[in-house]
């Protein structure tokens, strides 16, 4: 999950992959090649070795096994189409689609006694891939420094996407947005018992400023979400940064 994400999660804002059919293809062109491989060192053998003035007859035999230390082509195959089953996992990201609106609390002030920030904004989740990932878009308006220093009304755009990974076992999301150039990839787990995700990822918003992150995204009921954001920069302690309340729109 990511800032926004549920990313994000939600981000539930801020809460890859698209390689299971390329992978496949290989496979399948590779079990084509390594049958080509074998049946052509076949018949150089049979050239080889048969006199030529007698035919050898021709004997039905089973498929040849891979050579050694290769893998068994059909097994991989197997595997693949295995790992790519949706499961409960995905039903957990699916049941949070929907179109959300959403208020933001941020800390920004270094003063602890400071209040936070605050902003609005409409999330729009949606299942596809044939229900493999979740994808989010994120919008909503803050106020933030401008040029000249003065605070000025932003319109915040943010984009993330979320997914369970079968082969790694655990809950995957990557989130982007119109206030950075680069891509948030998050690992998570989800507790049963609490109805949440909790992710974790490293930012570095300016060279050399790396922060880690710590979300933990929350499930009320079927229409309520929150998010909760935790950074630890340079080795300090880990702080709350941001806080974000989800509402559906048109509950359930």
């Amino acid at each position: 999950m990511a800032l926004f994400s549920l990313t994000g999660f939600l981000t539930p804002e801020k809460i890859g992959a698209m390689k299971i059919l390329p992978l496949k293809c290989a496979i399948i062109l590779r079990a084509t090649c390594s049958l080509g491989v074998i049946v052509l060192t076949a018949v150089v053998q049979a050239q080889t070795s048969t006199p030529p003035t007698a035919a050898a007859p021709v004997v039905a035999t089973s498929p040849v096994a891979a050579p050694s230390g290769q893998p068994d082509q059909a097994e991989m195959m197997k595997q693949v189409m295995e790992m790519s089953k949706l499961n409960d996992n995905h039903k957990l990201l699916a049941d949070t689609a929907g179109t959300w609106s959403y208020t933001v609390k941020m800390w920004m002030n270094p003063d602890p006694n400071a209040k936070p920030m605050e902003s609005k904004g409409t999330a729009t989740r949606k299942m596809t891939m044939d229900g493999h990932y979740l994808t989010g878009d994120y919008v909503g308006k803050m106020m933030m420094p401008g040029a000249n220093g003065k605070m000025q009304n932003f319109t915040f755009h943010g984009m993330g996407i979320e997914g369970y990974d079968n082969a790694k076992k655990t809950f995957v999301a990557s989130w982007i947005d119109n206030m950075g150039t680069g891509i948030e990839n998050s690992v998570g787990s989800y507790d049963p018992a609490t109805k949440s995700w909790t992710y974790t990822s490293e930012m570095e918003p300016v060279p050399g400023m790396k922060t880690q992150v710590r979300e933990v995204v929350k499930v009320v009921d079927k229409n309520h979400m929150n998010l909760e954001w935790y950074e630890t920069a340079g080795g300090g302690q880990e702080k709350k940064t941001m806080e974000i309340y989800y509402t559906r729109a048109g509950k359930k």
